[in-house]
């Protein structure tokens, strides 16, 4: 995958491959040692119904960034 600036990526919606909206990526979490990423912290969408992934203690969904499949005008990512 293409180098990203963390920057253009704050705000960017959030797809899964199914098509379905997941909500606007509000930040992204990381091991401070590694320096790894871990997960995309995403607002979710009004309308998103339950789902696999889980959320923070604001309700917010947490998505493995292994998930992202990739970044264009939104970030799709395996659901």
């Amino acid at each position: 995958m293409a180098e990203i600036l963390a920057e253009n990526l704050s705000g960017k919606d959030v797809m899964g491959t199914d098509g379905a909206e997941l909500g606007s990526l509000y930040n992204i979490t990381m091991d401070l040692k590694s320096g790894a990423l871990h997960d995309l912290v995403i607002d979710p969408h009004e309308t998103l119904g339950e789902t696999r992934f889980e959320r923070d203690a604001t309700g917010r969904l947490l998505v493995p960034v292994e998930r992202v499949k990739a970044v264009k005008d939104h970030m799709i990512v395996k659901r």
